[in-house]
């Protein structure tokens, strides 16, 4: 069998209370994660407190110290 470079995805596994950033998209931004189960991942907006149900769909990329949450921008 032929060897091949595939990208392998898996869903990041949420924590309630983490704070990301989601660099692009239309949920780009800064988030909490407010709820987390099997399926869906609730996540709450830092400045306007509204939250957001939506299939588990990121990805971990990097994880970084040094940056301001929520952004200033």
């Amino acid at each position: 069998m032929e060897k091949n470079r595939v990208v392998v995805f898996k869903p990041y596994p949420f924590e309630i209370g983490q704070k990301i950033y989601i660099d692009s998209g239309r949920r780009a931004g800064d988030w909490q994660v407010a709820a987390v189960n099997e399926t869906k991942v609730t996540l709450r907006c830092p400045v306007t407190h509204k939250e957001f149900d939506w299939a588990r769909f990121c990805y971990f990329v990097e994880e970084r110290d040094d940056l301001d949450w929520p952004s200033k921008d």
